[in-house]
């Protein structure tokens, strides 16, 4: 049992209802009999701990005991659930406790006479949420920023990309931006009204993905071969699932033209043109391209191109009528669902673009802004509004990638900077090194947490077991070539500029000790270069069934079942730290013959 032993408040949203941050946790045992398990079951319950702690102490999860902090004030207005936190009504997409409270929902499920269990079950999600009280034009408002990210297919980053079979995204997320406001004159901040929008994140709707091999760039593999149905399957669910939810999709599509992520686009471009849904609108922007060389600010060419989009879709706008609870003036019709490689960073960007659109908009709808004036020059405001925006960036970015979000200057100060370049190339590298050694366990504590792998309990220590844990052992000779490598480059730079250390008094003895020393670095970079998949910390509780890329050749094969594209980058004399995006620069690329 997982229990919340500490948390802090966020702030308050309608009509006071309070919303906290846990802050800690304890996992307590309720053993059957620990005496029965042998030692190597004693050991995996060790590692499950340790898996689930380290879950519950990297990602930010939220809760409130009478918001229902699943749902967007427009659906908790549709189906009049505000104030009541009642965990059947909640959206289970967002629900992320629901697994670790099914015991306790089944046995309120069944009403055993004198039972009432539905106290104890309390939804949380996981994501980001800032409250953030204000004054605009003399107008008390509070700023809030909501991000609930989605439990139906959660994973880390190069483990958990594109569709599966139910149509759920990987890193899906909604994020909704509140303004609550007084009415004018008011001298006691009262939030008479609501006003909201949605907007939606989520990888490419196509089944693709990323398979990490200790390379700057991951192998990529898409499923093309839209005549198989159960391909385009996934993606006509998936929008099929988002429309019913959110109504039309605009669908900003983010990632490069040109080279390594064109196999994604085109994909992406064709499924939309296969289903020819009325309910989808596609838009391609190549980011990259159109604010290369910092040019940040033509980001508002695609917001010129959405414009109308917009206005059509409007937002969410209720009164807040004291104490019978909102009702409903005007809904918001459509969503804005945008996407990047990894719906991270350059989506980020695009998203509080648009929501700056937006608030805009609303403030003149509530009369705090007059129809000539706009938010940016309020620059008390445009602080808050920049900071929280970009804070959600970095919350989910840290949740799937590992790190703080990439392009995070841009947006909280409004323009590109050198340092926020060096900064996102710091973050890169700490996404290459989590990504490629680290992520398996943080999948494997994803998985067990939302019960998609589930533990088998044992009868007795004689049961035969299988531990999950036990893995291929690879050589000795195979464990330490990143040792060798790493000694060995060592020793070249010593052995280059300080020979007489070794007592190197010839030009013969330098020569061969260097040439042997090169050799092993060449051998040891060429073994992991060809066999990196076996040094990448791979998930263990669900085995990821990906079909085996690092046996097919290197260049562009197409099957009837799988495009497998592997790009060599032709790499200039200088990074172009503006294009990082993956954990590596994105430079023009070279498809190889």
């Amino acid at each position: 049992m997982i229990v919340i032993t500490g948390c802090q408040k966020i702030g308050t949203l309608l009509l006071n209802n309070e919303i906290f941050q846990a802050t800690s946790f304890q996992i307590l045992p309720i053993s059957r009999n620990a005496s029965i398990l042998s030692d190597r079951q004693l050991e995996d319950e060790q590692r499950y701990i340790h898996l689930l702690e380290s879950h519950l102490k990297g990602n930010g999860f939220y809760f409130s005991y009478k918001y229902n902090i699943t749902l967007s004030i427009q659906k908790q207005v549709e189906l009049v659930a505000n104030g009541c936190n009642d965990w059947r009504k909640a959206d289970t997409r967002f629900f992320w406790n629901r697994h670790l409270c099914s015991k306790l929902i089944n046995a309120s499920q069944k009403m055993k006479a004198g039972l009432d269990f539905d106290s104890f079950v309390l939804p949380v999600i996981q994501g980001f949420i800032s409250i953030n009280p204000s004054v605009i034009s003399g107008r008390s408002v509070t700023f809030a920023l909501i991000s609930r990210r989605s439990q139906e297919r959660a994973g880390t980053r190069y483990f958990s990309r594109g569709l599966d079979q139910e149509g759920h995204a990987s890193n899906f997320v909604e994020t909704e931006q509140l303004l609550l406001c007084d009415s004018p004159g008011s001298l006691v901040q009262t939030n008479s009204a609501c006003l909201s929008h949605i907007q939606t994140r989520g990888s490419v709707p196509a089944v693709w993905r990323q398979v990490p091999n200790t390379r700057y760039t991951p192998q990529l593999w898409v499923q093309s071969n839209l005549a198989d149905e159960k391909v385009l399957d996934a993606s006509r669910t998936h929008f099929e699932q988002q429309v019913k939810h959110y109504g039309p999709q605009i669908l900003i599509n983010l990632v490069n033209r040109k080279g390594y992520e064109v196999p994604v686009g085109e994909v992406f471009a064709r499924i939309i043109e296969e289903l020819n849904d009325p309910n989808l609108k596609y838009v391609h922007f190549d980011f990259h391209y159109e604010c290369r060389k910092m040019r940040w600010h033509r980001v508002q060419l695609l917001i010129d191109e959405l414009e109308q989009d917009l206005s059509q879709q409007g937002f969410c706008l209720c009164d807040m009528p004291y104490p019978s609870g909102p009702v409903l003036r005007q809904k918001q019709t459509s969503v804005i669902r945008t996407n990047c490689m990894d719906c991270l960073d350059r989506t980020n960007v695009v998203q509080s673009t648009i929501g700056r659109w937006v608030l805009n908009k609303q403030l003149r709808e509530v009369k705090i802004l007059q129809s000539t004036e706009v938010i940016e020059n309020d620059e008390q405001f445009m602080t808050i509004f920049k900071n929280v925006w970009a804070d959600n960036a970095d919350a989910l970015s840290l949740s799937y990638s590992g790190s703080g979000a990439l392009k995070t200057d841009f947006t909280r100060t409004g323009k590109r900077t050198y340092i926020g370049a060096m900064n996102d190339l710091f973050n890169s590298i700490i996404r290459y090194v989590k990504n490629n050694y680290m992520d398996g366990s943080r999948q494997d504590g994803i998985d067990l947490i939302l019960g998609k792998y589930k533990v088998i309990p044992a009868l007795s220590s004689r049961d035969q077991f299988i531990s999950p844990f036990q893995t291929q052992i690879l050589p000795l000779y195979v464990k330490f070539i990143p040792t060798y490598l790493l000694l060995s480059l060592i020793l070249f730079n010593l052995v280059l500029f300080s020979p007489n250390a070794f007592g190197i008094n010839s030009s013969l003895a330098h020569i061969t000790l260097l040439s042997f020393l090169f050799a092993v670095i060449l051998a040891s970079w060429s073994y992991i270069l060809q066999n990196g998949t076996e040094f990448v910390d791979w998930p263990k509780l669900i085995p990821l069934s990906l079909p085996r890329v690092e046996d097919r050749p290197l260049e562009v094969t197409n099957t009837q079942d799988y495009v497998f594209t592997k790009y060599a980058p032709r790499r200039s004399s200088t990074v172009v730290l503006n294009e990082i995006e993956q954990g590596y620069e994105l430079p023009i690329l070279k498809k190889t013959t």
